[in-house]
């Protein structure tokens, strides 16, 4: 198998991997997550084990496990194991993964939402700082009743774009298709 280090393709992914994984970041997501989570959307194999994260990523086995359970708890991640198989598998839980980010951001507005209303209540309607949180309340009101609307626009976008395409390649091997 020849070294990571010394092919291009790889080298552009790991590049893109750094700097993707820099945005996730500063959108909230742990470091070592995102760059985890990056890896697994940019690299062209369906599942990893850990020590092919690990290699990939050019970091230890140590570090991938933390990750690996912060993105299977948040759903950006499924993990897997073959029947018989020692190790486990992780790879993109769902195949529009972006759509599964927005309907967990649209869980946590809704609760938001619940909160701000409760708050509201509690608060001098004179006050100013009543009428920020119920314009915040109002805001997330608002989004909440946007999102499914935009999403459902996604999915049909999706399909115009997409036609004809696999939307799961299937079980491509590491490295393979080169």
């Amino acid at each position: 198998m020849q070294s990571t280090h010394d092919d291009p393709h790889q080298e552009a992914v790991l590049r893109f991997v750094e700097q993707f994984a820099l945005l996730l970041t500063d959108g909230g997501m742990p470091r070592m997550p995102a760059r985890v989570f990056a890896f697994v959307l940019a690299d062209d194999a369906e599942r990893y084990t850990a020590k092919e994260l690990a290699d990939g990523l050019r970091v230890s086995p140590a570090a991938i496990s933390g990750a690996v359970n912060y993105l299977v708890h948040t759903g950006l991640l499924g993990r897997e194991r073959e029947p018989g198989a020692r190790k486990d598998s992780y790879r993109v839980y769902d195949d529009d993964v972006w759509s599964a980010i927005s309907r967990q951001r649209q869980q946590v507005m809704e609760r938001w939402v619940a909160f701000l209303a409760e708050g509201v209540e509690l608060l001098d309607q004179a006050g100013p700082g009543a009428r920020r949180v119920r314009e915040t309340l109002e805001y997330y009101r608002f989004m909440c009743a946007e999102v499914p609307q935009v999403m459902q626009r996604w999915q049909e976008h999706r399909l115009e774009l997409f036609a004809g395409a696999p939307t799961d390649p299937g079980t491509q091997e590491r490295g393979g298709g080169q």
